[in-house]
């Protein structure tokens, strides 16, 4: 077995067409804070710590698809937010500024879009 550097992951970064506003819906989302607010560049924390998500801004964002088909945009990634109520959890999201995709492959789980189009899931 080798040695490996210690490698801690701390954050999950979105690009978007503009950073200080992808953030300010995740900051309705989820309640979490601003560490740091440039411009270009956000990031934010959870209160109860553990990895943040950061927004950056990127002047040849291309929205993705979803689902995608040929051709078009896909998704690179996406969030998982566990919930204890679907329902209420959704209402919340679409009240910060989400939308619900109109593709939803789980009973269990609502597929939502942020403002810049990222797929995210709630679940149970």
């Amino acid at each position: 077995m080798t040695d490996r550097p210690r490698l801690v992951l701390t954050t999950t970064v979105l690009d978007s067409p503009d950073a200080r506003s992808l953030a300010a819906f995740y900051e309705r989302l989820l309640g979490w804070s601003r560490d740091e607010d440039e411009p270009e560049w956000v990031t934010l924390r959870a209160p109860e710590g553990g990895a943040g998500l950061a927004f950056q801004s990127e002047p040849a964002y291309v929205r993705p698809v979803w689902p995608a088909g040929p051709g078009q945009p896909q998704m690179m990634a996406h969030l998982d937010i566990r919930v204890d109520d679907l329902e209420a959890a959704s209402a919340h999201a679409v009240a910060a500024g989400a939308t619900v995709a109109e593709f939803q492959p789980q009973a269990r789980v609502r597929v939502h879009l942020d403002p810049a189009g990222h797929p995210f899931c709630l679940f149970l």
